[in-house]
């Protein structure tokens, strides 16, 4: 009898060592990917180098869905044609549109740069999006500067923020193909 409980314990350890092999793999996907996402940002210099393009206000140049890639690494003065994403007062989320007009005014001994933009597709600049009172961007409202559009693939951000039974269903599914895994490996011990 003490030989099967030997055995039982024997069992119950293996798969105890299986089970945290896998929340030590889970882990350090976990921690790779935001290690990746940080030396993202610092390679960048953009607080946010990667953006889901939300809307249709820069058609044609990009759609909804797509995936723009920014960055803040030079030092080279924004110029009209450029297109940014920056961030107002009182909005959450940031925009990404194109800089129609740089006015450069002397304040005080100190060259102060404002920025006017409008989206592409749009009939107005966006001065209406800016804070109440506000008609120009200054640098600092800027968070990034366009490099790179993957397109359409933004739309998988987009259905599950907007949906959260698909949320819901990818972590389930996900969850079920990793088990399933985890019982093929446990089968093949």
């Amino acid at each position: 009898m003490a030989w099967v409980r030997d055995q039982i314990d024997g069992v119950e350890s293996i798969k105890m060592r299986q089970l945290m092999i896998q929340v030590y793999n889970i882990g350090m996907v976990v921690v790779m990917a935001m290690v990746f996402w940080k030396a993202l940002i610092w390679y960048t210099e953009c607080e946010s180098p990667i953006s889901v393009v939300l809307s249709r206000s820069m058609e044609p140049s990009f759609t909804r869905g797509d995936i723009l890639l920014l960055h803040n690494r030079n030092n080279d003065p924004i110029r009209v044609g450029e297109i940014v994403l920056f961030k107002v007062d009182g909005r959450e989320i940031p925009i990404a549109h194109r800089v129609i007009e740089v006015q450069v005014q002397d304040i005080d001994g100190q060259q102060v740069v404002n920025f006017l933009t409008k989206g592409d597709n749009n009939e107005r600049d966006d001065r209406d999006l800016y804070a109440h009172g506000q008609h120009w961007l200054q640098r600092d409202h800027i968070i990034g500067r366009f490099q790179l559009v993957v397109p359409y693939l933004g739309w998988v951000a987009i259905n599950l923020a907007k949906n959260p039974t698909m949320k819901c269903l990818l972590i389930i599914v996900l969850g079920v193909c990793y088990l399933k895994d985890f019982i093929e490996e446990k089968d093949q011990d």
